[in-house]
């Protein structure tokens, strides 16, 4: 199975510009595509994934890869799926995310294989470059009012408005390509579905601009589609927010529980989507999701795949072991760092390290309501300390309670748990 067979089997390809031109194009060439990331905050978040894994995808089947960091179109903005303007960042903010963004996109790509090793871009350096005469004398020129006012970004925006800034991205976006082709010989660019219209306005300058060459130039533009979730709720999203790449903002755990509890209407969607499982692999967990969806054995491979890939085997079974230890109550085999992402969004309390009567630490910390609260939780065993039952009126918390002498969990009930944080 070709590249591109294979993304089609995976559901990966919405659009082409040039399906069989494409296909030639990729079985007689090593061909060097790219895929933009405009740095809009200081991590990548899953969204951003289905589009680096596609560049994996593709150096994986022998061709290269550039993952080109929007540090000059990160300035201008996108109007690409929004409603409203975006807030403008200010240049140090934006190049402070470039750095971030090009450090993580460096973990997901293979950046030292040989003649297909992927390299990452930043429009800043031929964008900033340019002067405003230069953009519109040799630019501008190519890009008619109708033809821009015709693509679906500026289009969906018309009504509600749209900047001269977020009006000239395309031509920005359409310079990047032009600037890539010439200089590293890119001919294919890829996007979600949202970019089709600043893809294909980039060729166009690409073909425009070589008028006068004796061969035409052969590009070529693809697009994924946007994920959207069997529920109707928006995909890489939560309660607590985004789940974002940086472990420091979306812990290996959460994001193993982000994918764990993934629906079951998507889980073979998004394995196809986000994993290198061949189709043999597939298909079987497919039916066995089918006839054994109670041991959900294709949420756990999606999960551990995914942390894996993105965080690193380490802390895929760092992951695991917190997700087993709270279903278990084994709270006492973590240790601090465990606890700290396990028990990131449980009610939390902070006390000096003294010992301390449990009756009275319940009613402190806000876990029973008055002390005659707490002594009756206390003697029908609805409290846990680290996991174990305790009936004890004249339980002291002392040290030996203290996990890695920072941490008490106590559970009230079968699912309400506290974290008593010591300093």
């Amino acid at each position: 199975m070709d590249i591109l067979e294979d993304l089609q089997m995976r559901g990966l390809v919405q659009q082409t510009t040039d399906e069989e031109g494409l296909k030639k194009h990729l079985e007689e060439n090593v061909v060097t595509l790219y895929c933009g990331f405009d740095p809009t905050a200081d991590s990548l978040h899953i969204g951003h994934l289905l589009p680096v894994i596609m560049l994996k995808r593709f150096q994986q089947a022998g061709h290269r890869p550039i993952a080109l960091i929007g540090g000059g179109t990160g300035m201008i903005g996108d109007p690409s799926g929004r409603s409203t303007e975006r807030t403008l960042n200010e240049a140090k903010v934006v190049k402070g995310f470039s750095e971030k963004i090009k450090q993580q996109l460096a973990k997901l790509l293979n950046f030292e294989q040989g003649e297909n090793a992927a390299v990452a871009r930043n429009n800043h350096e031929w964008l900033s470059q340019m002067t405003v005469i230069d953009f519109l004398r040799d630019t501008g020129k190519h890009f008619g009012i109708n033809y821009m006012l015709a693509k679906e970004s500026v289009e969906s925006r018309i009504q509600n408005g749209i900047s001269f800034t977020e009006f000239s991205y395309m031509i920005l976006q359409s310079l990047d390509f032009q600037n890539l082709y010439e200089k590293e010989n890119c001919t294919l660019q890829i996007g979600g579905s949202d970019q089709w219209g600043n893809i294909t306005a980039g060729m166009e300058l690409i073909r425009r601009t070589r008028e006068d060459q004796e061969t035409e130039a052969k590009v070529f533009g693809l697009t994924m589609p946007l994920i959207t979730k069997a529920d109707g709720t928006k995909f890489g999203k939560t309660a607590g927010g985004a789940i974002w790449l940086d472990p420091d903002k979306t812990s290996p755990y959460e994001f193993y529980q982000f994918w764990i509890n993934t629906d079951d209407r998507d889980v073979m969607k998004f394995l196809k989507y986000f994993t290198f499982m061949d189709q043999e692999e597939l298909q079987s967990l497919e039916k066995e999701l089918e006839t054994a969806p109670e041991k959900r054995t294709a949420h756990t491979r999606l999960a551990e795949e995914m942390t894996e890939m993105v965080h690193g085997r380490e802390a895929l079974e760092q992951a695991k072991r917190i997700s087993s230890a709270l279903f278990s109550g084994d709270i006492k085999s973590l240790n601090a760092d465990e606890i700290e992402q396990g028990f990131k969004d449980v009610p939390s309390y902070n006390k000096t390290k003294e010992d301390a009567n449990l009756v009275e630490l319940l009613v402190e910390a806000g876990i029973s309501s008055s002390k005659r609260q707490a002594r009756e939780d206390v003697k029908n065993g609805a409290i846990y300390i680290n996991g174990d039952r305790q009936q004890d009126l004249d339980k002291t918390i002392g040290a030996e309670d203290r996990i890695d002498d920072r941490f008490t969990i106590i559970r009230r009930g079968k699912k309400k748990y506290f974290l008593i944080r010591f300093q």
